[in-house]
């Protein structure tokens, strides 16, 4: 005779845990309904099914319904490493050996131009203090064009500018996230800025994640040389991308760069030399899927955590974020696509440097930073509004108004897609 699960442990039938569990699965059912109407109502194809849910999510907001509380936590950790694994499993590495100066530019300096532009900007022209500064600055130098790769992808734009959108935007979240914690000590006052000691900072945390990223993911890809056990390996790669991630963080490196590294050796080494062709494939439609339910559940989280009175009393300040991060971010894709160009002969042309320029938007990660700051921070309010503020305008308007240039320059293929729309 078998008894009831809840009277073998009284402590399951927790108010607290079934509360837990009815605000999940809302979420997951208005995410996944969203998702799939996008798909299935041709008036909604023009939108991405991404910026779709992030509306609802800014509707919710407005009527005051709060879905989960979104801590920073819950995005770095649960939502951050399998959206990094994915992203690195099926970016190939030839394609990204071949542009790895003008990505390593973009990835590196262009997150140092947005850091520097913006903390000169709202200094001199918003008055804001140091410490909203450097870590609004280092909050929105990540960028998340999820939405723009699906576009391109869907428009059948050139496979070269997708690789460089999502190669820098792989580096460039792990970078981020590294400046984020080098500057938040400045932000405190509880340390002082010296060049050579924030770049061997800056290295060490890149090299401790680099190095448990590649033994990781060496270890692994050998590991599944020696049995073929198609459930197993798919399992092992979900394990690979958390456990990663928390091995690098304990030893106070870059979790970020540590799941990019494991996912680009499991997805361009391990998988060739550890798994036949039919485990491959599962493994990849394995990941298409966690990056579908990932991504439509955050971006609806996201809109949902919006707090509008905190919006308009920064509304200024937003504005001037706003100016500011289009024009850095076309110093950094021009300027740097130029130096590029004449270094090595990229041969990145003005229209490609356009789509990257127009489609460098802002989501998750810069959310994330923005929530971590602590709570003894006195500007820590006029932090998120800000952050929130500039990422609801490059998901909005820029994400909205991509498809626009994308066919104008001529980059879209003519597929009977892009003719059809």
């Amino acid at each position: 005779m078998f008894l009831p699960i809840a009277l073998v442990d009284p402590s399951i039938d927790n108010p607290v845990i079934e509360e837990g569990l009815q605000k999940f699965l809302l979420v997951l059912s208005v995410s996944l309904g969203v998702a799939t109407l996008s798909r299935a109502l041709s008036w909604l194809r023009n939108i991405p099914y991404t910026l779709l849910l992030l509306l609802v999510g800014l509707g919710l907001a407005i009527l005051d319904v709060r879905l989960i509380n979104l801590s920073p936590e819950l995005i770095l950790f649960i939502f951050l490493p399998p959206l990094l694994f994915e992203a690195a499993w099926n970016i190939k590495w030839s394609a990204l050996k071949k542009d790895w100066l003008p990505i390593s530019l973009y990835a590196v300096f262009g997150v140092v131009i947005c850091v520097g532009g913006l903390f000169a900007g709202l200094q001199g022209i918003a008055g804001t203090s140091v410490a909203t500064a450097l870590l609004v600055g280092a909050s929105l130098s990540a960028t998340d064009p999820v939405s723009v790769v699906a576009l391109f992808r869907e428009l059948g734009v050139d496979k070269r500018l997708t690789t460089l959108m999502e190669g820098e935007s792989l580096f460039n979240d792990g970078v981020a996230v590294v400046a984020y914690n080098l500057l938040l000590g400045l932000a405190l006052g509880i340390e002082q800025f010296e060049v050579p000691v924030t770049i061997a900072r800056f290295l060490l945390f890149v090299g401790i994640g680099v190095s448990v990223g590649g033994l990781i993911g060496f270890g692994i890809s050998f590991l599944t040389q020696r049995f073929d056990l198609p459930l197993v390996e798919q399992s092992l790669t979900l394990v690979s991308a958390y456990g990663t991630y928390l091995v690098a963080e304990q030893l106070n490196g870059s979790g970020v760069i540590a799941v990019v590294t494991t996912g680009l050796i499991l997805g361009n080494f391990g998988s060739r030399i550890g798994m036949n062709p039919r485990t491959r494939l599962l493994v990849s439609e394995f990941w298409e899927f966690v990056a579908f339910f990932v991504n439509s559940i955050v971006f609806l989280l996201i809109g949902d955590q919006v707090v509008f009175k905190g919006l308009i009393s920064n509304l200024d300040t937003i504005l001037i974020a706003i100016a500011i991060i289009i024009v850095v971010r076309a110093i950094s894709i021009f300027g740097l696509g130029a130096l590029s160009n004449w270094w090595v002969g990229s041969e990145i042309n003005l229209r490609g440097q356009t789509l990257l320029w127009w489609g460098g938007l802002r989501g998750s990660v810069s959310v994330a930073l923005a929530l971590s700051v602590p709570a003894i921070l006195p500007e820590r309010e006029d932090i998120i509004a800000i952050v929130f503020g500039v990422m609801l305008f490059t998901l909005l308007v820029q994400g909205l108004t991509t498809k626009p240039p994308i066919r104008g320059a001529g980059s879209a293929r003519r597929s009977a897609l892009a003719t059809a729309l």
